[in-house]
């Protein structure tokens, strides 16, 4: 038999006694995992298996034990058969009903495993502590993780800081901070700066379609109306028949992703290591928060 540790996670103003660590800060991030004893390829046992273990310890009857765990009697049962089954010896003795009733006990076996469980798990939390103190201030890791959950069908996410906002009649023109400084403008609603709840210094994501960027080699002296242009270095060129994918590095480790037709990027003379300048309207840009 053997234990591993699962699921180590990290979670935002989540509070476990048994399983978590973590300073009792508003904005503070804990540790959780998920703790189980492995039989072969099979999951044995685990914190809810161990409670209700503990609870036909203390109550000697399934019925009273799944009630008190919040599991039907089914289900209890089911449990027992299974947690047996994997047992090298059984762990609970069910007595028939008769003259002197019926019951349900830890057999000396169960109450060992219980107590082993029990080390284990608090091995366990010392770990988490252990862990957490280790990584020190964890908010940047929630963010980048938060961040990195996104799942969307655009190419290019960005996330930044508002840094500017100004509102029309209808529209509002948004300005976020990207990394290393870079500013996007994005063109939303001002519906959608009220649903959002934008405001300076808010964090949001800037979300581009590579379709709606265009590439060029030399927009430095263009007179163009998109407000965003990037130039930058090539980094990565996937050609197609019809499409040739680019990506260009325009500085702060952002990268903007760009979907051309195969004759421009022919006719642009494109290369890895090249310049090239990447430009998208205000209008094109979909703004988010989490």
């Amino acid at each position: 038999m053997r234990y591993v540790l699962l699921d180590i996670t990290p979670i935002r103003n989540l509070y476990l006694a048994e399983h978590s660590y973590m300073n009792n800060t508003k904005n503070s991030i804990g540790l959780t995992g998920n703790l189980w004893l492995n039989q072969a390829e099979n999951k044995f046992l685990g914190g809810d298996r161990i409670h209700l273990l503990e609870m036909i310890d203390e109550m000697g009857s399934i019925t009273k034990a799944a009630k008190a765990v919040g599991i039907s009697y089914k289900t209890a049962w089911d449990t027992i058969n299974l947690i047996n089954n994997l047992a090298e010896k059984p762990l609970v003795d069910r007595l028939a009903g008769g003259k002197g009733g019926g019951g349900t006990s830890l057999t000396s076996a169960g109450k060992k495993i219980v107590t082993q469980y029990k080390t284990i798990q608090e091995e366990h939390r010392k770990f988490l502590e252990n862990l957490e103190g280790r990584l020190g201030d964890t908010d940047s890791l929630y963010q980048f993780l938060r961040r990195i959950s996104m799942k969307v069908s655009a190419r290019n996410t960005f996330s930044g800081t508002v840094s500017k906002i100004t509102k029309g009649a209808v529209n509002s023109e948004v300005t976020l901070s990207l990394k290393g400084g870079v500013p996007l403008v994005a063109v939303v609603t001002n519906g959608a700066i009220d649903n959002l709840g934008l405001s300076i210094g808010n964090e949001a994501y800037a979300i581009v379609k590579a379709s709606s960027v265009i590439v060029g080699t030399d927009l430095h002296d263009a007179k163009l109306s998109a407000r965003n242009i990037f130039c930058g270095t090539v980094t990565k060129i996937i050609e197609g028949p019809v499409n040739t994918e680019v990506d260009v590095e325009i500085g702060g480790g952002n990268t903007v992703s760009a979907v051309i037709t195969h004759d421009n990027a022919v006719r642009l003379e494109l290369k890895v290591g090249g310049h090239a300048c990447t430009l998208f309207k205000a209008s094109s840009v979909i703004i988010g928060v989490n």
